[in-house]
């Protein structure tokens, strides 16, 4: 009976004595070469703009370098910081000299073949092409030109003192406005993609909208060198063309750039050396330096020999049956 009693009864459970539990440490980081699984380091949020990339995220304009704010504000009254790209800035080293001899070789063969082709009476085509056309509708260039003096004479102020130097300078000046194409020349002639820029520096402190002003600065110029009903008509439409010019060159510049456009067009005007009047533009100390590049050199010397070689312009003109 103690027997089956014996067979019945649990076990002693057997003594558990205490014992140090082993801390919990991380696992050390083991060298991956599968970049999925490699750790992350934490990054700081970066600080942008609402709404908006900053000019350099699309394509265009100055990328900011450190400690510089967003908005384009400058801290401690220094010079503001740009939003937008430096205009006429030439390096020799960031250039490809593959792309410039492309463009130099597609340049050289365009001006032979329109010759060839389309100038020179003998093997062009561009007489037989006038001429078929004649009947329905002339050249409104070649028109302008051999028409210009035509028209109702409003006034006739050519022999009075001061008035060829007046149109003279004024027509130089215009051409410095006229052709900001020259700050991305290979992406005019598509050797290079071409980007919707924003410039900032330069012409552009001036006026946001160089090629209107220049144009209307040209326009006045010849009208009033010309003073007729022909010139007067003449520069109306261009200039009207060049103010719709300026309105959508500002809405495509908004839509594409946002809100540091919007930074841009607070310190600048279209309407020009209005902004530097009011003290909307601050402009750098070292700002004539701006003007002294590649670019504007090059407006230089083509305004300059273009004007010296009117005489020749004009006498090949004459031999045109156009």
């Amino acid at each position: 009976m103690a027997s089956q009693l014996r067979l019945h009864l649990a076990a002693t459970p057997p003594l558990l004595l205490p014992h140090r539990r082993r801390p919990h440490l991380p696992r050390p980081l083991r060298p991956t070469l599968n970049p999925i699984r490699a750790p992350l380091p934490a990054l700081p949020v970066p600080r942008v703009l609402s709404h908006a990339r900053p000019a350099w995220a699309v394509g265009g304009g100055v990328e900011p370098k450190e400690g510089v704010v967003a908005e384009g504000e400058a801290s401690g009254g220094e010079e503001p910081l740009l939003v937008g790209e430096d205009s006429a800035a030439f390096e020799l080293k960031d250039q490809s000299m593959a792309s410039w001899a492309y463009f130099a070789v597609i340049l050289a063969a365009v001006l032979v073949a329109l010759n060839v082709l389309w100038i020179d009476p003998g093997t062009g085509v561009g007489t037989k092409f006038l001429d078929a056309v004649a009947s329905v509708s002339d050249s409104h260039e070649v028109y302008f030109i051999n028409h210009r003096y035509d028209g109702i004479q409003l006034w006739q102020v050519q022999g009075t003192t001061g008035i060829h130097e007046l149109v003279w300078l004024s027509s130089f000046i215009s051409f410095f406005f006229l052709y900001p194409s020259t700050f991305n020349l290979l992406e005019v002639a598509a050797v290079d993609k071409p980007k919707l820029h924003m410039w900032e520096t330069g012409i552009m402190r001036i006026t946001r909208h160089p090629q209107m002003v220049g144009q209307v600065i040209w326009c006045l110029a010849h009208t009033l060198w010309i003073g007729n009903s022909v010139a007067v008509a003449a520069s109306v439409g261009l200039i009207g063309h060049h103010l719709f010019g300026a309105w959508n060159g500002d809405r495509r510049l908004v839509s594409r750039y946002g809100e540091a456009f919007e930074v841009l067009k607070k310190r600048t005007s279209v309407v020009p050396f209005a902004a530097i009047v009011d003290g909307r533009q601050k402009l750098p100390k070292d700002y004539h330096k701006e003007f002294f590049r590649l670019p504007y050199v090059a407006i230089t010397i083509l305004t300059l020999g273009a004007y010296f070689a009117h005489p020749l312009m004009q006498a090949s003109s004459y031999q045109l049956p156009w």
